[in-house]
């Protein structure tokens, strides 16, 4: 699928699009609640709005910054400014104030354009950017912005030539995508017309995408996964897009079994959601053949696919900025790939022995890195390739250049190589397949031991009445390393001390958090991931925050921490 991309370097998707326009034209591509667009129609909307763009004075290499809600007209969109030639930077709908105005700063776009739904945004962030900048509604509702919608809607719908408009290459920008800032303010990572169709040739080879198929995606069309993988995918294949603004656990399988879904597309902690579920009838009258994601435990794994009868699942790692995937094509619960043998000269990918308390690369003596040995863990690297002009391997970067330059790792095992940093810690088995243990800055050490938050995680969800949990060091007076706490989102049925007998059952003492605390909700981002950065923050001070407990290794029982205890601890007088 992938493989004839490089031959025709000017064949972009929104070019695909408008040749699937005339093919499948009357074939339903986008479907959200009370809207469908057809392969016909969107492939109409694409050519619009690039001759809208060029209506504005919008040239190759200008950005435009898109802060939109999920719908069937958001692709189209984006897809008709990038056929211009203009690259659109895709900015995430929960942000407001500062940093929406950071994440449009750091494009430099020529004009911003909201929908109509986000308009409030509008009024708290446009004083903090330049006064060049214009502004641009979609919808009705933003009285005092002109309608981008209204503006396209008289322009011509056919094909547009290269002739009118010249042709974008693989090689130009399409998109900024920004990662989800859960440690710090967002990024902004370019991404190619080749990446994008990459990406979505990849994914619908690997899905077997045909005409026949509806992906349910109810992932943020502002991120990589739900707005290209999922889309692309399977509209390269011709098949249908059912979107969903956010996921709904209680409506997910009534949604899938009306809308027909054959395909689905996940993050990990969604499917650990649906098995919190009461068990219904229409769980099992659903028509998936293929559930394709990445966040997957394999706790989580086997559960989810024997209850809800899932006939294939296709775990993946891959990360937007990243210059190299792994896929679980074997189906192994919970392992993240696989590199099989003859492609191993292509996708140089090694794990190396990792400095927890510096947070890099361990070097040897001659100051190269050290490769892991068969279930050790350590950071994943990615090798870059030397020539530019090659695709596979390269790393595009961000915006921020010195935020580029922070990701290369230089002479790893030669002198003069370069490395692609993913900050994520893994181990590989005897078998060569790859098990996702943590984040970098995740993993801590603690009594001289390392603790990976996510396995801790893992378990701790498991106990009778955890809803949510997420697992976090903490730096402790007087104390080497950090101490492990554990914030939770429980239920009536919760019991603190059956939580620890739960614990203590299954994890060594270090890695048992000696914190505790109870929250009523978890901070997440739009991509269902923790802000944990927040919650360490904030810490175990009980004048701060709330719902705080302290395990107490004589009693053998959490106990509440209050004021004195806390006084203790900062004073270093209290043993944990």
């Amino acid at each position: 699928m992938t493989a004839p991309i490089e031959r025709q370097p000017l064949h972009t998707l929104p070019v695909l699009i408008e040749q699937l326009g005339q093919r499948l034209a009357a074939l339903p591509a986008l479907s959200a609640p009370g809207a469908v667009l057809t392969y016909g129609q969107m492939a109409a909307e694409c050519s619009r709005y690039a001759r809208w763009a060029v209506s504005q004075g919008l040239r190759g290499g200008d950005t435009v910054a898109l802060l939109m809600p999920s719908g069937v007209h958001y692709m189209p969109l984006w897809l008709g400014l990038t056929r211009a030639g203009v690259c659109v930077a895709l900015l995430n709908t929960q942000l407001r104030g500062e940093v929406l105005a950071h994440c449009i700063r750091i494009v430099a776009p020529r004009l911003v354009i909201v929908g109509s739904e986000l308009s409030d945004a509008v009024p708290g962030v446009r004083p903090l950017l330049d006064t060049s900048v214009a502004w641009w509604a979609f919808g009705s509702g933003s009285q005092d912005l002109p309608r981008v919608d209204l503006a396209a809607a008289g322009l011509p719908t056919a094909p547009v030539s290269a002739d009118e408009i010249a042709l974008p290459s693989l090689e130009e920008r399409a998109l900024f995508i920004y990662t989800s800032g859960t440690t710090g303010l967002p990024k902004a990572a370019n991404v190619s017309h080749y990446r994008i169709m990459q990406w979505s040739h990849w994914f619908a080879g690997m899905m077997d995408t045909q005409p026949g198929d509806r992906m349910y995606d109810c992932l943020p069309l502002y991120h990589s996964v739900g707005g290209i993988v999922a889309t692309g995918a399977t509209l390269v294949g011709g098949g249908t897009v059912v979107l969903r603004e956010r996921f709904s656990a209680g409506n997910f399988w009534r949604d899938v079994v009306e809308e027909r879904c054959t395909l689905f597309q996940y993050i990990g902690e969604l499917c650990r959601y649906l098995i919190g579920t009461d068990p219904g009838p229409q769980e099992l009258a659903h028509h998936l053949r293929l559930c394709c994601g990445n966040g997957m435990r394999g706790e989580v794994w086997e559960k989810f696919q024997t209850r809800f009868r899932i006939p294939q699942i296709l775990e993946y790692y891959a990360s937007t900025e990243g210059n190299f995937s792994l896929y679980n094509c074997e189906g192994k619960p919970g392992a993240i790939g696989r590199i099989p043998p003859f492609l191993k000269h292509r996708m140089p990918v090694e794990i190396v022995r990792f400095d927890l308390e510096a947070e890099i690369p361990t070097r040897n003596a001659v100051g190269l890195c050290v490769a892991c040995e068969p279930n050790e863990a350590g950071e994943a690297i990615g090798k870059l390739q030397s020539a530019q002009s090659q695709h596979l391997g390269r790393f595009e970067g961000y915006a921020d250049e010195a935020a580029t330059a922070k990701k290369i790792l230089r002479n790893v095992f030669a002198t003069g190589d370069a490395w692609y940093r993913t900050g994520d810690l893994m181990r590989r088995d005897e078998q060569g397949f790859f098990y996702f243990v943590d984040r970098v800055g995740d993993t801590f050490r603690w009594k001289g031991e390392n603790v990976s938050a996510a396995e801790v995680a893992g378990v701790i969800a498991a106990c009778p009445g955890v809803n949510d949990a997420a697992v976090y060091g903490v730096q402790v007076a007087d104390a080497d390393g950090r101490a492990g706490m554990a914030a939770l989102v429980v239920g009536p049925e919760f019991d603190l001390q059956a939580f620890r007998d739960f614990l203590t059952a299954r994890l060594p003492e270090y890695a048992r958090p000696v914190f505790v605390r109870i929250v009523s909700a978890m901070e997440m981002t739009g991509t269902f991931k923790l802000r944990k950065h927040t919650l360490m923050a904030e810490g175990y001070d009980p004048s701060v925050v709330g719902g705080l407990y302290l395990e107490d290794r004589t009693t053998r029982a959490y106990v509440p921490l209050d004021a004195d205890r806390h006084r203790l601890i900062q004073a270093g007088m209290m043993k944990l």
